[in-house]
Parts: structure tokens; C-alpha cells; sequence
């Protein structure tokens, strides 16, 4: 697990299907252990002095940006798992992207940007809402707002997030790694598998929600 507060921006090579990121500041790695790559979780194979290694499925390759990264030798957001002592700053990001997104816009707002994406799939719109969690390559960001259907979506990003993260490299057109927020997909799974249960009303209305455990 992760929290989608990048540690480190590193770039990315690949040979076949091994990637080899240069970075420092993940200091304390061992083989075995997991880091977020633009939001793809990916297990380190080896280390290397300037960074380390790791193997990628064309599974993996072909859900996410990382073989688009690896020929430009672009920059790539870094963060390694959540320990279970650390604090959660962010939201809880599994790693494993839903689909790609499209930057529609990203136009300074004062002292911040609005960062506008559209999903690939309009499909996933429906996990977002206004101030909902939403992972975008690696980074937790706050959903400012959205179109109904959630397919279409902003967000702020401070000078902070943009000058310590490859926000500050995204341009219209370029397409990005998206997560939708865990809770989100569990609410649905919960309430889809209690719809199918007989004592289930058809209408899940406030009374029924409070008596299953949600307030």
C-alpha cells in the first residue's frame, strides 16, 4: 500500500521488460521491496548503485505509461509502500492502476493550477465526485470538481506538488496513470453484492444505509 505522496522523481530506462530507475533519496531498499512508479506498484529485483531495477508484465505495459516513460527516459514519480507506522498524509493507493487518463488542461489559478483529465474508459467517471481521492501518476489530489457523469474531472495542484513531482513536465494531450480511490470501489462492490440479497430493498434509502453500518 501506498499513500500517493511522491518521496522522489527518478527517470526510467527499459531493456525488454526490465526497468532500471535512476533516483536517490530511497535510501534504505532491499530486493523484494515494493515502490510506486508513477503510481504502478513494481518490486524491486536490484540494486544498483544510482537506483534500482525491477520487472514489468506486458500486462503492465499495456494498462499503463510506463513504456511511453521509458522511451523518452522521462521522469517518473517514486514512492516506496507505507509502512504500518507512518503516517497516512495522503489516501490509500493499492498501486495497481484502473486506467489511463488524458490531461485536458493545466492553467495557472493564482498562486496554484487547475489540472483538468478525462478518463481513457468513461466508465471509471463514476468513482469520482467533488473532494473525492483520486491517484494521478503516484500523486494524491483532491477532486475539485467534475462533470455528472465524473468523466471529466479537475483538481488544484499547489507549487509545492508541482515542483516536486512530474506534474511540472505534463502538457495537454499527455496521457497519465489513474487510480480511483479504494473506498469507492468497495462501497460499490458492498452495496451491489447486498442489493442481490432478498432482505435488501430495492431503493437503498437513509434508514437501511444507517442500519447496515453507514452513517
Amino acid at each position: 500500500m501506498f499513500t500517493g505522496l511522491v518521496r522522489t522523481v527518478g527517470t526510467l530506462h527499459m531493456t525488454g521488460t526490465r526497468v532500471r530507475i535512476r533516483c536517490s533519496g530511497l535510501e534504505g531498499l532491499v530486493e523484494g521491496d515494493s515502490v510506486a512508479v508513477d503510481g504502478v506498484c513494481l518490486t524491486v529485483a536490484a540494486l544498483r548503485a544510482d537506483g534500482f531495477e525491477a520487472d514489468v508484465s506486458p500486462e503492465t505495459l499495456g494498462r499503463t505509461t510506463l513504456g511511453e516513460r521509458a522511451r523518452g527516459g522521462g521522469g517518473v514519480n517514486l514512492e516506496p509502500a507505507l509502512r504500518l507506522a507512518d503516517r497516512l498524509g495522503g489516501h490509500l493507493v493499492s498501486g495497481h492502476v484502473d486506467g489511463l487518463g488524458r490531461v485536458v488542461a493545466m492553467d495557472r489559478d493564482a498562486d496554484c493550477w487547475r489540472l483538468e483529465l478525462a478518463w481513457n474508459d468513461l466508465g471509471y467517471g463514476r468513482y469520482i465526485c467533488e473532494k473525492a481521492s483520486i491517484c494521478v501518476d503516484g500523486i494524491s489530489l483532491t477532486v475539485a470538481g467534475c462533470e455528472p457523469d465524473g468523466s471529466l474531472f479537475w483538481v488544484a495542484v499547489i507549487p509545492h506538488t508541482r515542483a516536486k513531482t512530474t506534474l511540472q513536465q505534463r502538457r495537454p494531450g499527455d496521457r497519465v496513470n489513474l487510480e480511483a480511490d479504494l473506498l469507492a470501489k468497495y462501497t460499490e462492490r458492498l452495496l451491489m453484492a447486498a442489493q442481490k440479497d432478498a432482505s435488501t430493498p430495492r431503493e437503498l434509502d437513509h434508514r437501511w444505509l444507517q442500519q447496515q453500518g453507514w452513517s
